[in-house]
């Protein structure tokens, strides 16, 4: 069954116009972004698809319906008209999740418990039953109210999709996967130049690097919630797979290093690298910063240095950033990306950003500085 859905690929604050540039690239037109999400329609193989391949964004969502919510009544009749028995069968589990803000509905949980019990009510109407098991595929739904307005979604992804699945371990701080795609989707980096992560950490940005340098979609190595879904069905996601799988290009040469001076995050980089399948693609060395030596012209060092929480210590943040500095000085065809929330940085580092952009890492506010070298020549 082919038809139009309305579509939202969730975004970290900051980053909804990457989100919207990849989905542009993925092919998809009808793009608008708002706070947090990016819309766009497509048809049930694009939920796989875009599960699949997007890197910036937390998950995909279809959109149910939106409607006015001022009363409990206003909720229950605007959730009950909608087409929940389209997508849930008998034996789903529907579990339902909520937020509010600015709506005069505030109470989450009692929001929560109406969307339920009129999906209940619905779903009693089509399988005529009094009981649900909620033993089979799983189908998470949301009610977000905002300025009394109620939008109504089902998940399609299941656990964000920061969670490739090749990662068993990470260090104390680790890098979401989604926010150093996007440090590298904003750099200027291709497979063609070198990349180089002085503070690598549990090597997030070498290996999503890697998998950008090689075309590697995102999701090849982890399940959605949607795969079990008889609505989609099997035969969509093996398509969209096996898209995927075709679209590799492991025969490009990558030149991608991360360096840290963890011992043990070294350990946990490699085995993640290997485990993307990615082990002799990527450089992993235990140095301290000051140690580098990055080789190959027109290369990109992006990285996200310690701060505050990781190391404690304003003295040693400030003088990390300054060997960094001294390492930039050395380097005149190279470019320099540092996501920090430290104010000094430029200072420390002896030079001022080309560019700079607001981010979030975690809840931490931070700037995402740019000190652009030249471009390397055209082939």
């Amino acid at each position: 069954m082919s038809r139009q859905l309305e579509l939202i690929a969730t975004a970290p604050m900051g980053l909804e116009s990457i989100v919207a540039r990849e989905l542009k690239d993925l092919g998809y037109e009808d793009v608008s972004v708002e706070n947090g999400r990016v819309n766009f329609t497509g048809d049930f193989i694009d939920i796989c698809r875009c599960n699949l391949w997007l890197r910036t964004s937390d998950r995909v969502l279809v959109k149910m319906g939106e409607f006015s919510a001022v009363t409990f009544d206003e909720l229950f009749e605007g959730t009950k008209a909608l087409p929940w028995q389209d997508w849930i069968p008998a034996h789903g589990e529907f579990p339902v999740e909520g937020r509010s803000h600015k709506s005069q509905l505030s109470s989450v949980p009692a929001c929560q418990g109406i969307v339920k019990k009129a999906i209940v009510e619905k779903l009693k109407e089509t399988y005529h039953t009094e009981w649900f098991e909620e033993n089979g595929p799983r189908y998470v739904i949301e009610v977000n109210l905002l300025n009394d307005k109620a939008l109504l979604t089902l998940d399609t992804t299941g656990p964000g999709l920061h969670k490739r699945g090749y990662r068993k371990h990470a260090t104390e701080a680790p890098l979401k996967e989604t926010l150093a795609a996007a440090l590298i989707l904003l750099s200027r980096w291709g497979p063609h130049r070198p990349l180089y992560d002085p503070c690598c950490g549990s090597g997030t940005i070498p290996i999503e690097a890697a998998m950008i340098g090689w075309n590697i979609a995102p999701g090849l190595r982890r399940s959605f919630n949607s795969e079990n879904w008889p609505v989609i069905g099997e035969e969509l996601w093996q398509e969209a797979r096996e898209e995927a799988f075709d679209a590799v290009r492991d025969d490009i040469p990558l030149q991608i290093t991360g360096s840290d001076i963890d011992g043990e995050a070294i350990e946990i980089a490699m085995a993640a690298a290997k485990s993307a399948g990615l082990g002799k693609e990527i450089t992993f060395k235990r140095l301290p910063a000051a140690s580098i030596t990055p080789e190959g012209d027109f290369g990109c060092l992006i990285t996200n240095p310690p701060y505050g929480e990781r190391i404690g210590e304003e003295k040693e943040i400030r003088k990390l950033i300054s060997q960094l500095g001294r390492v930039a000085a050395g380097l005149p065809t190279w470019s320099f990306f540092a996501i920090t929330p430290t104010k000094q940085f430029e200072q420390d580092f002896h030079k001022k950003a080309d560019k700079r952009r607001k981010l979030f890492n975690g809840r931490i506010e931070c700037q995402y500085l740019q000190f652009l070298g030249p471009l390397p020549p055209r082939r």
